[in-house]
């Protein structure tokens, strides 16, 4: 099969990543933005009072959507947000470094073009208030991760995560419920 590239977009920029805590649509007091913090589309990031952000983290909010972060979370380095489908963090969230949170992904609907250029779909992910999520963990576009839940190191969120539970893995699987 030969693939065929008449679809191909333009590649742009998405601009620096600078930002002042000014450009947020909400921002809450001591909100610390560490060093090699990028944030793109402020406009659409909504902070609650209490947070911290890791060095060398990357916010990518969207044109469209939300990213929403709740009082008391706490954000390790070098993490990867990406909102364009979405994001709800919830309020005293622990998310260690290196975490990944998806929230769109190609469609794979077309065999003449490479899949880098189809589509995108969107899809809101999810953690809700007291939940920890593991460093180095991904979450994949349309999962949720339930109150209390803990997600274990380099674990693949593929879906959703019940309250309290205890899941680690790739892809993630139960390991047990907390306090039961």
């Amino acid at each position: 099969m030969t693939l065929k590239f008449s679809k191909i977009k333009d590649f742009t920029t998405h601009g620096s990543g600078e930002f002042t805590l000014k450009d947020f649509a909400e921002c809450g007091s001591n909100v610390i933005c560490e060093a090699g913090v990028l944030v793109f589309h402020p406009a659409n990031i909504f902070l609650g009072n209490n947070i911290y952000i890791g060095h060398n983290s990357i916010i990518k909010g969207y044109h469209k959507n939300s990213i929403r972060i709740g009082n008391g979370t706490w954000i390790g380095q070098s993490c990867f947000f990406h909102g364009a489908g979405g994001l709800e963090i919830g309020q005293a969230v622990g998310i260690g470094p290196r975490v990944s949170i998806i929230t769109s992904a190609h469609k794979d609907n077309d065999l003449e073009l490479p899949i880098l250029h189809h589509e995108l779909e969107f899809k809101p992910v999810t953690i809700c208030d007291g939940a920890d999520i593991g460093i180095g963990s991904t979450l994949l576009p349309g999962v949720t991760v339930g109150e209390g839940a803990i997600v274990g190191a380099g674990s693949v969120i593929t879906r959703d995560v019940a309250p309290y539970a205890v899941v680690a893995g790739s892809p993630a699987r139960l390991l047990r419920t907390r306090g039961g």
